[in-house]
């Protein structure tokens, strides 16, 4: 571990032969979630079963909730006898609260879809299906309050519930994952705490057998996800959350950079369980030396320095296929970057059209390449997709394999490299039946610098696609013609000699320059023209674009001498 102490790190002396897989409890509001979590927990934290007096008042989960199941270690993950530890985090199901759902989302490793069987699928469970899509590898359906049916029914409403989930889950990394059948609490909230739940004995098998070995990797700099802080007298600040990366021992220094402080660490605790050391994917209690923990609710904290905070990025993304609509340039997103959501402007860009086809660059962005801007996300249910559709256009439309976007946050967002970004529209009525989350994707370059439109931004070379469309005036001879209404009269015609150019008839020609004072140009023709000749030139043009045609992007600045490249020109036909 990246640590301000320089011992090498502490091996874990209690839980060498724990494992720890972190199991998200995701569904729709009212679907018996905390109640399901209550009953496959052998431990609860201080964070768990709506302990906060706002969720027992409301009746409803407001905040993630923590607890765990301890069992033994199946085989399938060890020969040697050992203990899993599957971390429970329970996830709020109301629509206002879908930030913390993300939030929550992104420290799991196998997800649970809690479903009210007597309801099925509902809007919130469809975000959550959404999100797990995005945030984990493996799921399991719960069919819970199946006590709600009668018994000589029970059998085939689950049944139907089941082929239900199925379907809707057939196009899905998900397809084909156990279903289980439960009732956390029979009899529902009010009834005594003594009742038998049905089914979670069956669904801790299932949960075994679905656990895997996640990547845990102890090196690279300690980085942990707090979502909840509070002091105890006489000792500190306890910061609870889970390690995303690296590993943190007593006695290391962390910085807290929403505070720009840094602690040291002087005790943990797993489950109330005090430990030496800890590593990614762990769930911990770190207490330091005191401050306010009014002054974090939920942030990051990491090894000192090793985070950047910044002003605008630079993404790899996908579009949300439950998205209704499209994406638009200029548009503002609601932006998830961890617990964090802050509002955005995108501008989306892709390859040039040659590298459409190309394979993706994986976790890197190229300052180097040159891309195009697009006035949207490109997707089969874009804008010009559906114009080619009104057009009787009968040609697919090419998609490229990669697209980008830049964010510009409106204040700045503190997070790693290469972290999960998610945009959502959470302005959206949260009655209406739609999903809200419209893309998401990997931060590939952070912009620390305030001023970053005059220093970082010029980098990156990304141009309009333009059409022109002049006409032939005349003939001069098989191999020349004169052409006008390309260009204006005060245009520099001289920065566009050599470029070409494609007649309508299907010939190409080189301008060779301006013929006159009024914008009038002369093409020539290599191959001799046809007897079929049109008066008209139609062309578009591509990067680079010389600087009288550039049009400036929100925040590209022009830089002389970055565009003085040679100019092509494209027919559009």
């Amino acid at each position: 571990m990246a640590s301000a102490a320089a011992t090498p790190p502490v091996p874990k002396p209690s839980t060498s032969h724990r494992l720890n897989i972190n199991v998200g409890v995701l569904g729709h509001i009212d679907s018996g979630k905390t109640a399901l979590a209550r009953a496959l927990s052998t431990v609860g934290s201080t964070a768990a079963f709506d302990r906060a007096p706002q969720s027992r008042a409301r009746g409803i989960t407001l905040d993630l909730g923590f607890s765990c199941l301890c069992t033994e270690l199946p085989p399938h993950l060890g020969t040697e006898p050992g203990e899993l530890q599957l971390t429970l985090v329970d996830c709020p199901g109301h629509a206002s609260l879908i930030r913390t759902i993300i939030g929550g989302a992104q420290i799991i490793d196998l997800m649970m879809l809690v479903i009210d069987v007597t309801k099925g699928m509902q809007t919130q469970s469809a975000e959550c299906l959404v999100i797990g899509q995005i945030a984990c590898q493996k799921m399991i359906v719960v069919l819970n309050k199946i006590d709600l049916i009668p018994e000589s029914k029970r059998q085939a409403a689950v049944e139907k519930m089941s082929k239900k989930m199925q379907k809707t889950l057939e196009n899905t990394r998900f397809h084909g994952c156990p279903i289980v059948a439960t009732a956390a609490k029979p009899g529902g909230p009010e009834a005594p705490e003594t009742v038998t739940p049905i089914g979670v004995s069956e669904l801790i098998e299932v949960l075994k057998s679905e656990a895997y070995l996640p990547t845990r990797d102890p090196s690279g700099s300690f980085l942990m996800a707090v979502d909840h802080c509070f002091s105890i007298k006489g000792q500190g600040t306890v910061m609870t959350g889970t390690i995303l990366s690296g590993c943190v021992s007593n006695g290391d220094n962390v910085e807290i950079p929403a505070l720009k402080v840094t602690k040291k660490v002087k005790s943990m605790q797993m489950f109330h369980t005090p430990v030496n050391y800890a590593m990614q994917g762990d769930r911990v209690g770190i207490c330091v030396t005191q401050f306010d923990p009014k002054l974090l609710e939920r942030g990051l904290i990491c090894t000192p320095e090793s985070l950047q905070t910044i002003h605008a990025a630079i993404i790899s993304l996908k579009k949300i296929p439950y998205f209704r609509g499209t994406l638009q340039t200029k548009a503002k997103f609601h932006i998830t970057v961890g617990h964090e959501t802050v509002m955005g402007r995108v501008m989306f860009f892709s390859p040039a059209p040659n590298d459409f086809t190309k394979e993706p660059l994986e976790n890197d962005f190229d300052f180097g390449k040159e891309y195009l801007y697009q006035e949207e996300y490109l997707s089969k249910d874009s804008k010009s997709s559906e114009e080619n559709k009104e057009n009787d256009c009968t040609e697919e439309r090419q998609l490229p394999k990669q697209q980008w976007a830049l964010l510009e946050f409106e204040k700045p967002v503190t997070c790693p490299k290469l972290c999960l970004v998610i945009g959502s529209k959470l302005d959206t009525d949260i009655h209406a039946n739609t999903c809200r989350l419209a893309f998401h994707g990997v931060l590939l370059q952070g912009m620390e610098d305030k001023s970053y439109a005059e220093t970082c931004l010029p980098k990156l070379k990304v141009y309009k696609l333009k059409h022109k469309e002049g006409q032939v005036e005349r003939l001069c001879d098989d191999y020349s013609v004169i052409g006008r209404s390309l260009f204006k009269k005060e245009t520099n015609i001289q920065i566009f000699v050599g470029l070409k150019v494609k007649l309508s008839t299907g010939e190409e020609g080189l301008i060779e320059g301006g013929f006159g004072q009024s914008g009038k140009f002369k093409i020539r023709i290599p191959a001799k023209t046809t007897s079929s000749f049109k008066n008209s030139i139609e062309m578009e043009y591509a990067p680079n674009f010389p600087q009288d045609f550039l049009e400036r992007i929100p925040g590209l600045q022009k830089i002389p001498g970055l565009h003085s490249f040679s100019l092509q020109w494209l027919v559009l036909l």
